[in-house]
């Protein structure tokens, strides 16, 4: 059993470690190659050898009966793993994961809900932790930050970056490795490994030990450098055995290969173990010497593209400003601070802005990687790459804008394709504001953008069904059937009717009618309405059966009608503003099905909805408090409810008037005349300009509340004015200062007017100013008006 085992020390993510690792492989020519990862993924290792692998991509793993319960093992092209697995794979040598099992991991996270996020998260030293149990919590920091502070650095990534990610191997290829078992052993000295670090480790040399049963005399072993110094000092058998028999049983687990993504491996998303820069760390493993020329020139080119003016002398200027900045700062090589405020000060001329393109573009970037259609996949998962290729969709981690016209097959079913994934849970598309002008139904615009967990999601959906339609139709009737309020049925049902799930419709349709007939709660009715009528506003383009659609509705619309009125009365100021909504929403709701025209128009039990629903609001503006608040409907909804009739015709200016006069008089509370015009003037004022009767009695109102009421009812009255146009309140605000508003405060001054002479005499002078007339200086004196503008009207 004597083999020559190397432990190669790397730290995950670096490209220096990526470097070192190449060049101590061919040094070695090792039989056999053992890399710390899940050994679950071992039967699809070779397909990291396919030539339709591009990194990034990462190990999934999940437990087969609750996919939920998942992590992901991410490599780049710059991971000194992944360099380890594609020179093994290319040469056909023995490659074995030699970690812990990730079935273990899913077995102590059993009671936890939701998916890790970023599978055993990792941190900056390699540490591997995917929730640790709270015995390891009281562990010390970072070791790289306590090695960079022993040497004298403040920053571990400088420090980092300058002995290891920018070092060249060098004739000895192992000598760096050596360096840094040494340093991690004296950190673990004063041990520093918790009990899931010890079980792992023991696992590792359990494997390490099963590669020198099988034969192999030169092992490489390329694993975190934190866990070299325990896998050096072999312990005995039994010691690691005592260890592994406090494992729970392990969970059944199943692993697949999925693309990932640099913004993804950058540790500004949450990654555990992510890197700040993986797009400069790409560019540093793909660049031999010196860096910095070329990727200036591509910052360059990315500024240009966005028409920032940068020239080619910006770019030598830039790089020997990085290169001057390095030497001052005692570097050996220009890092990704002194690029960037070479590239701030330079390229950018100092914006921030310009900078942030940068950073985000070339520093983090977008690159997506791409998995063999060999790699195992659940059927829904091929189902959604067979349709993505039909559809012409594809995966892309950068936000775009995608326009649909529904009238076009294939925009109607990219639409269906996108509405089922949101129902799955994979909000791969987002609903977002056309940038086309349109009114009309058929169009719809989204923004994609693809992130790699939902390759975790669609395993996870794979229980409702094998391809995207039948899990969509399966989700909704098991969310249907769990729902609780009855206005997620109706969003449910218009989810159905968008996404075009005929076979899942009839069990929502039954679930949602039971349910409404057994919900009395008006509110509840009320926000279930808009949504069903939005679904039966889908019969133009998607060619939807009304029928029972408009049952439901139109018995939920009655329903409204009559238990309206008495659900407003008595309520506190929280709730009127809560049915406010309610009665705005239903209020457009049924104008909808009023003035549609088609199928919609002749669904029975829709027939004088308008005109019933018209008795309701005069019925709801009727019922002012005779007995106090508690015995009528506060004045916001019965302006509400006047707004509404006048706006539909249903009520002329003069009723309007009369109302108003009702409820601003001295009979009435202050608060609820308050309430009163907030509810009426909400949704535009632009009525008092054209009816200036109103304005008048608004106006008289307000100027006779006594003072002690006045403080109270001023928040409602800023709030309510505040929602008007700036061009309304101006208005507004001019004629009320031009002066009163006519006698009664019922109409503003005019041409048939008494004129207010001393007012008048009063502007003579500054109005004699500016038309230089003579005379206006001379205290007194009446300004004599020239020949040629008599008779003029000044």
């Amino acid at each position: 059993m004597s083999a020559e085992v190397t432990l190669l020390g790397v730290r995950h993510h670096g490209p220096g470690s990526a470097r070192s690792v190449a060049a101590a492989l061919e040094q070695l020519r090792p039989d056999a190659v053992l890399v710390e990862g899940p050994p679950e993924a071992d039967p699809i290792l070779a397909l990291a050898g396919e030539k339709d692998m591009v990194p990034p991509v990462a190990l999934l793993a999940h437990a087969a009966d609750d996919p939920a319960r998942a992590a992901f093992w991410p490599y780049a092209e710059f991971s000194p793993e992944w360099v380890a697995i594609r020179y093994a794979t290319g040469l056909g040598l023995p490659l074995r994961f030699i970690d812990l099992p990730a079935g273990y991991a899913f077995a102590d996270a059993g009671d936890q809900d939701g998916v890790e996020q970023d599978g055993v998260e990792q941190d900056a030293v390699e540490r591997d932790g995917d929730g640790a149990a709270e015995e390891d919590a009281d562990l010390p920091g970072d070791p790289i930050a306590r090695l960079a502070e022993a040497a004298g650095h403040d920053d571990p990534e400088r420090w980092w970056e300058d002995v290891v990610e920018h070092r060249r191997p060098g004739e000895d290829a192992l000598a760096p490795f050596a360096a840094v078992a040494e340093a991690m052993a004296a950190m673990r000295e004063d041990g520093g490994a918790g009990r899931r670090d010890e079980r792992r480790e023991a696992y590792m040399r359990q494997q390490i030990r099963a590669a020198r049963r099988a034969g192999h005399r030169r092992i490489a072993v390329v694993c975190g450098a934190f866990h070299v110094p325990a896998l050096a000092a072999m312990p005995t058998v039994a010691h690691d055995r005592a260890l592994l028999a406090e494992l729970p049983k392990k969970v059944r687990t199943e692993v697949t290969w999925v693309p990932w993504t640099h913004r993804r491996l950058s540790h500004l998303t949450g990654y555990g173990a992510g890197i700040v820069s993986p797009g400069w760390y790409r560019h540093l493993h793909r660049t031999d010497g010196d860096p910095l020329p070329g990727w200036l020139t591509r910052a360059a080119d990315l500024l240009r593209a966005e028409d920032h003016p940068v020239s080619s002398a910006h770019v030598i200027e830039a790089v020997r400003l990085a290169r001057t900045l390095a030497v001052l700062r005692g570097r050996p090589l220009a890092g990704l601070t002194e690029t960037l405020d070479a590239v701030r000060a330079v390229l950018c001329e100092g914006s921030d802005v310009a900078l942030a393109l940068v950073q985000d573009r070339l520093v983090i970037g977008d690159a997506l990687g791409e998995v063999p259609d060999a790699a195992p996949a659940v059927p829904l998962q091929r189902d959604l790459a067979r349709l993505q290729r039909t559809l012409r969709l594809k995966p892309d981690p950068a936000p775009r804008d995608l326009d649909l016209d529904l009238r076009k097959e294939t925009d109607a079913a990219r639409s269906r394709l996108l509405h089922r994934l949101r129902l799955l849970g994979v909000d791969w598309g987002v609903p977002v504001r056309s940038s086309v002008a349109s009114t009309g139904t058929f169009r719809e615009s989204w923004r994609l953008c693809w992130q790699p967990e939902f390759a975790v999601r669609i395993a996870e959906a794979a229980q409702w069904g094998t391809t995207v339609e039948r899990a969509a139709c399966g989700k909704a009737v098991g969310t249907a059937r769990a729902a609780v309020e009855l206005a997620e049925l109706t969003g449910l049902v218009e989810t159905c009717l968008v996404a075009g799930l005929a076979e899942a419709l009839p069990a929502v349709m039954r679930v949602l009618a039971d349910r409404a007939a057994l919900d009395t709660d008006v509110a509840h009715l009320a926000g279930a309405l808009p949504a069903l009528v939005r679904a039966l506003r889908y019969g133009d383009v998607r060619g939807t059966d009304h029928g029972a659609l408009g049952e439901v509705a139109g018995g939920l619309a009655d329903r409204i009608c009559v238990g309206l009125p008495p659900a407003c009365t008595g309520l506190d100021a929280a709730g009127a503003a809560v049915l406010r909504g309610h009665l705005d929403e239903v209020h457009g709701a049924i104008g909808l099905l009023d003035q549609a025209d088609g199928p919609v128009a002749g669904l029975a039990g829709l027939a004088g909805l308008a005109d019933r629903w018209a008795g309701t609001l005069r019925a709801l503006a009727r019922r002012e408090p005779s007995g106090g608040p508690a015995t009528g409907v506060p004045g916001l909804l019965r302006g509400r409810a006047v707004r509404l009739l006048l706006d539909d015709g249903r009520l002329d200016s003069d009723e309007v008037g009369r109302r108003l006069g009702l409820v601003l008089s001295t009979a009435n509370s202050p608060a609820d005349a308050a309430g009163w015009i907030e509810g009426f003037l909400t949704g535009g004022g632009a009525l008092l300009l054209h009816d200036p009767r109103l304005l008048g009695l608004l106006d008289g109102w307000l100027t006779g509340v006594p003072a002690e009421a006045f403080t109270d009812v001023l928040p409602l009255l800023r709030r309510t004015f505040a929602t008007l146009e700036a061009g309304v309140r101006h208005t507004v605000g001019s004629r009320v200062a031009a002066g009163p508003l006519g006698p009664g405060n019922a109409e503003p001054v005019g041409d048939t007017a008494e004129l207010d002479r001393v007012r008048a005499e009063a502007a003579l002078p500054v109005v004699a100013l500016l038309l230089g007339l003579t005379g206006a200086g001379e205290p007194g004196a009446r300004p004599r008006i020239p020949r040629q503008a008599e008779g003029r009207d000044t």
